[in-house]
């Protein structure tokens, strides 16, 4: 059987020693390996591949030999579950439930919550379950505790934002540290907050781009996953780079999602480790 381990902790001398040794002395064969080591920070991050069936004591024996305040973790291949939020527009959600279709993301889309009803024909297309929390008459805190219930009722290891125009209150943000990824249209840090296309433009940049990030506390300020461009010219109004933009954004949200269901992302303080 595959598996894949992943590994975070203090940095000492010796650790891939140690683990490697472990997983010889369990019969797992590594079949692929990936490290790093945050100098500044002193931390230390691994992904391992591997064949075999490890003992059940297997994690317990690498927390014993690795630093104190270790994260390990195993992971079998199944499914990476996920609930997807949006508002109303289709380009990111809809890319990710055709890669679903196409069975090309190892993730399982658990359901998608809204709050408006547009965009319920695309999803129940996919046959996937799709909810309606409507924000009308409820303050945000009131508003976030409904939608997130409803996704704890789901469980999920990730929660995507895909092109959800609403501003997470603290406590949901607290709720779900360290499991929602945005999808930014913008090349963060630049043109942050609302019609990034409109400031681009103004601005006469040449390249626009798309960013996927975890959300914190700070607007558009996460750890950042992944971002991609693609050139543009004067010749270029804001309304034709916020076409082109549309493509970037899916294309780089689609991506995030790909990388956190192969267990290649680990949040470093207010930056990540992206294994390739």
């Amino acid at each position: 059987m595959n598996y894949i381990l992943t590994t975070q902790c203090a940095d000492d001398t010796g650790l891939i020693a140690k683990i490697t040794g472990l997983c010889h002395q369990n019969n797992l064969n590594i079949t692929r390996n990936n490290e790093f080591v945050d100098k500044d920070a002193q931390r230390f991050f691994m992904r391992t591949e591997l064949e075999g069936k490890p003992h059940s004591e297997f994690l317990s024996q690498l927390r014993a030999v690795l630093p104190k305040g270790a994260k390990v973790a195993l992971h079998d291949g199944a499914k990476t579950k996920v609930v997807l939020l949006a508002t109303k527009e289709a380009h990111c959600l809809g890319g990710v439930l055709l890669k679903q279709f196409e069975q090309a993301l190892n993730i399982e889309i658990l359901a998608v919550i809204a709050n408006y009803p547009d965009l319920e024909p695309l999803v129940k297309g996919f046959n996937v379950p799709f909810h309606v929390i409507s924000h009308e008459g409820l303050t945000r805190s009131e508003h976030d505790k409904k939608v997130g219930d409803l996704i704890a009722s789901y469980t999920p290891d990730i929660i995507g934002l895909a092109k959800y125009m609403r501003i997470l209150s603290p406590e949901f943000v607290g709720r779900f540290d360290g499991q929602i990824i945005n999808i930014h249209h913008s090349f963060l840090p630049a043109f942050i907050g609302a019609k990034p296309y409109h400031q681009a433009f103004e601005r006469g940049v040449k390249i626009i781009g798309a960013t996927a990030h975890f959300v914190n506390n700070e607007l558009d300020e996460g750890p950042i996953i992944l971002q991609d461009v693609t050139g543009v010219t004067h010749a270029n109004t804001a309304q034709m780079m916020a076409k082109m933009g549309k493509d970037v954004e899916k294309t780089v949200f689609c991506k995030a999602l790909q990388l956190a269901s192969e267990q290649k992302l680990f949040i470093n303080g207010n930056k990540t480790v992206v294994f390739s």
